[in-house]
Parts: C-alpha cells; sequence; structure tokens
C-alpha cells in the first residue's frame, strides 16, 4: 500500500518543486519561490488529490470488508501525503533550507546537469547579445559562441 500511495504522491512533489524551482530561477529568492509556487501549483495537487480520494471513499460503498478498508487506507493516505506532507511540510522545510536547496556541488553537477527547462538561461543569453536567434544575423561587434 505504501508503494502505491508513494506512486500517486510523487507526481503531486513534481507539479510542487517544479514550480517552486521555475520561479527561483526567475527571481532568485527562496522563500518568495516557495510561496509563490506552491500557491500556483496548490489548485492542481488539491484537485488531484480531492479525485482519487473521492475514488477511494467510494470504494467504501461496497459490502466486502477488505475492500472498504483498502478503500479507507488509501484515501486516508493520499488525503495526509497531498495536504500534510506536499503542501505543508516539503514547502515549510524548503522555506527553511532557503537557497541552499538548489545548490549543486562541482562535482555533482558534472554528473548531473541542472536543465533549463523552463529556458531562462536561454532567454538571458538572447537577451544579452551572446546568442542570436536561429536565422538571425549576429550584431557588429557581438560576441559569438
Amino acid at each position: 500500500m505504501l508503494a502505491i500511495i508513494f506512486g500517486l504522491s510523487s507526481d503531486y512533489e513534481v507539479f510542487v518543486v517544479s514550480r517552486v524551482k521555475e520561479e527561483y530561477t526567475k527571481n532568485g529568492e527562496a522563500r518568495r519561490a516557495v510561496r509563490r509556487g506552491t500557491g500556483l501549483s496548490a489548485r492542481v495537487v488539491t484537485a488531484a488529490a480531492l479525485i482519487m480520494f473521492s475514488i477511494f471513499v467510494a470504494f467504501m460503498v461496497t459490502k466486502d470488508p477488505t475492500i472498504k478498508a483498502i478503500g479507507f487506507s488509501f484515501a486516508v493516505g493520499v488525503f495526509l501525503d497531498a495536504f500534510v506532507v506536499r503542501l505543508t511540510l516539503v514547502p515549510a522545510v524548503m522555506a527553511l533550507v532557503g537557497a541552499r536547496i538548489w545548490y549543486h556541488p562541482r562535482w555533482f553537477a558534472r554528473r548531473v546537469p541542472d536543465p533549463d527547462i523552463e529556458g531562462h538561461r536561454l532567454e538571458l543569453r538572447l537577451a544579452d547579445g551572446t546568442l542570436t536567434p536561429a536565422g538571425a544575423q549576429p550584431e557588429q561587434g557581438a560576441r559569438v559562441p
């Protein structure tokens, strides 16, 4: 049962943490990123958790006590995981740790790259002229990588 709840809840974690990372990449302030990222992803996580909670509660309508117990356990597990762990404890720890949570030692960065999924670093390179859009001619005197 724990493995199934962990699998269901990992989606919630991806929603919350990826949104916090996007916000941190944009503004560089860890607490602000946690506040905005959690706030922006809370609706999606809440909707998904309530859907799963409702499905598992529906299992409790059957007459089979084993199915009722499984449905109840999953409903409680999803509810606690989504609202207590993913939307309360994880953001609280991220806010307390601050920017250190995104720090990667050099040896780690060589083995596991920090992907620029949102394209923020790419936008910065385009803005400062170190990169030109495809098909565009570089400006006179601009450095071309």
